[in-house]
Order: structure tokens, then sequence, then C-alpha cells
């Protein structure tokens, strides 16, 4: 299921193998939240370098029902992707949901955000959901708890999390693997309490949230440096919902495994790219004559085709091409990251091209 391949330092090469595919990690997930990332056909997620897609359970129980997309052969089917999908619980997006939703012991219940009607999502319906998308791996339903949190108000939250972990394994009747989410808030001795409970039912792999939910930078290494050497060095492990090149760098340089965000696609729809040498903002007026490419070095078809003055001419008429061309250079910035950061820990580079990318960002006038 997951092998070890080579380590330097904490960092690992692995490979993940899943019914529909193995991964090649450490890996970046794009979200595919309806069933499709933005402005992006399959065809072009594959050239651009995707190996795996994020699906959101929750968006797509309702629209267009899960039931929906299991009478027309599994999401992967429906979507026209070859590849793995992970799909998350719903739980950060019903947590996301603030006054609209109101958590018991038995779930959550929330007024749809589409027409206003009170549902209730629970564990076994947050897996029973995953089984009818037919996910290669689905996540428990978890409770994301808010930021900042009390250590009680984290600790009810995490103790829940943990009864829902359990119901939604034994209720799972998918063919895909289970990844357990560890929770907590910040508070470290939570997180590890949490991990423990989660080992002794026996995960596939282990994921942890409740990040990137407003905390410091220095909050967020805290949790990552105090519980990634417990996780089980046999297991996965998966960050979820960061972030920059940068944090993911740092992740992999701390044994993370796996990584998704909205991060690469929501910015190149904003017009910010990601290089070696910063973010170019490309609605800067500067562009507007510019004859270059995004990245000199960078072989992505928006680069070896086009340039910084006609994407910022198709920026400021809205076309749609701006989008997608934007979306390419991103997605391939971040899974080119990763490939050199497999081919760095095979070759015990690391530390090099850690040193040369920071160097690039950190200089920049546009740090990622």
């Amino acid at each position: 299921m997951f092998e070890v391949i080579n380590v330097d330092g904490l960092a690992r090469r692995g490979r993940l193998t899943t019914t529909n595919g193995a991964v090649e990690t450490p890996v970046f997930m794009p979200c595919g939240t309806y069933g499709s990332v933005k402005g992006m056909t399959p065809e072009l997620l594959s050239d651009v370098g995707t190996q795996m897609l994020l699906g959101n359970t929750f968006h797509l129980m309702l629209r267009p029902g899960d039931e929906v997309i299991a009478r027309l052969g599994g999401l992967r089917r429906f979507m026209g992707w070859e590849g793995p999908i992970l799909t998350d619980s719903g739980g950060y997006q019903v947590f996301s949901l603030k006054e609209m939703r109101k958590i018991s012991e038995d779930g959550v219940k929330f007024r749809s955000p589409i027409n206003g009607d009170q549902l209730t999502l629970t564990p076994e319906l947050a897996m029973a959901v995953q089984t009818n998308l037919g996910s290669d791996i689905a996540m428990v339903f978890d409770e994301c708890a808010s930021y900042p949190a009390t250590r009680n108000e984290a600790e009810q939250s995490m103790l829940r999390s943990m009864r829902w972990a359990e119901r939604s394994l034994s209720s799972y009747s998918g063919s895909g693997l289970v990844f357990g989410i560890v929770q907590g808030g910040m508070h470290i001795e939570l997180r590890r309490q949490s991990l423990a409970m989660l080992e002794d039912l026996n995960f596939s792999g282990y994921a942890i949230g409740g990040l990137s939910v407003g905390e410091s930078k220095i909050e967020m290494q805290s949790v990552l440096e105090s519980l990634l050497p417990h996780i089980p060095a046999a297991s996965p492990r998966y960050l979820m919902g960061v972030g920059t090149p940068a944090d993911l760098v740092y992740g992999v340089t701390r044994g993370v495994d796996m990584f998704d965000c909205v991060m690469p696609t929501r910015n190149a729809r904003n017009g910010h790219l990601f290089t070696d040498l910063g973010v170019v903002r490309i609605r800067n007026a500067r562009y507007r004559d510019d004859s270059g490419p995004i990245e000199a070095a960078c072989a992505c078809y928006a680069c070896t085709n086009f340039t910084r003055a006609y994407l910022h001419h198709l920026d400021r008429c809205k076309e749609i091409l701006g989008s997608t061309l934007m979306t390419v250079h991103n997605l391939h910035y971040y899974h080119d990251l990763m490939r050199r950061l497999r081919g760095a820990i095979e070759n015990g580079k690391l530390r090099d091209l850690v040193l040369t990318l920071t160097e690039g960002w950190n200089t920049a006038d546009e740090p990622v």
C-alpha cells in the first residue's frame, strides 16, 4: 500500500499504491471541489503532472448528489479522470458554515448554502457518500476546532472527532483506503493523544487537520515538528490544506508525504504566478509590454507558448483562456517542485535544493 523508497534526513521518497494507480510521493493534489479543477480538463491536468485529485464530499453530496454520481459510474468516470481520487469528508466545509450549523454527538445539522434546506451530516453518511463517489482514499468525518480555541474547547472537539473517526471506520463499506485525521488545535499534548487514539484503530494513513485556519507560521510549524516524528513511519502522512511552495518544502523536510491546497489554482485566477524567483503579479502594469514567459526555465505550455504581455492582456479582458493558462503554469510549478524534491531525496541532495529555492524566494521582490 505504502512504501518508503529513500530518505534524506526526515524527508521521505515513497510510493502509495491505490486501486486506480500508484502515486509517487511527496505529492501535491489539486482540489477538484465540484468534480473539476477550475479551468482545467482532465487532459490538461495529466499534462501538467497531476497524479491524484482531491474531491469534495460536502459539495458533491449537495450537487449533483452522490447517488447520481454512483449511478453514472463513480466520480472518476463522471469527471473523466483516470487517476486516483482522494475525497475529504466534508468536516472542514461544515466548519466554515459557522452560524449556519449546529454540532452534536450525532453529527452536524446545517442549512444548505444552496437552497436553505436543513440537512444533517453524520460520520456514517459522510462515509456512505464517499463510497458512492468511489474514492481511492476516504477521509474520516471530523470536527475542525475554531481558532483560537482554549485547551478545553480543543480537547472536547478532538475527543468528539476521535469518536466520529471510530464510527467512520466501522461504517465504511467502500473499497478504498481510509485515513484518520489528527486534531487537537495548537495544543501539542492533545495532538499526540489524538494520534495515539487513531493508531489504536489502525488506519491506512494519517492526516494532520485543523491547520491553515488562522494560526501563525510558527504555531503551524510547532505542531508539525512535535507531531510528525510520532506518526508511524510505515504510513503515509498527509498535511491538509497547506499551502505555499515554501510550506510544501518545509513539510517535506519534516516528513510529510501528501499535500492539497486551493492556492495554486485560486492564485492563478487572481493573476499571482509562482516561480523560483518569487511571485509574478501579472496584473502589474510593468508586464503590459513584457515579451518574456512567466518563468524562463519553465517547460509548461503557458511558458513555452505565450508572453507575460499576452497573459496580462487576457487577465485585464477577463478572458477565460487567461485563467486556464495561468492555472496550467501554477499547477505545473507545484508538481515540478514535488518532482524536484523527490529527485533530491533520492540523490541525497535535498539540503542543496532547499537552499537554492529559499535563496530565490527570499531575495525576490514578491516572495512566495
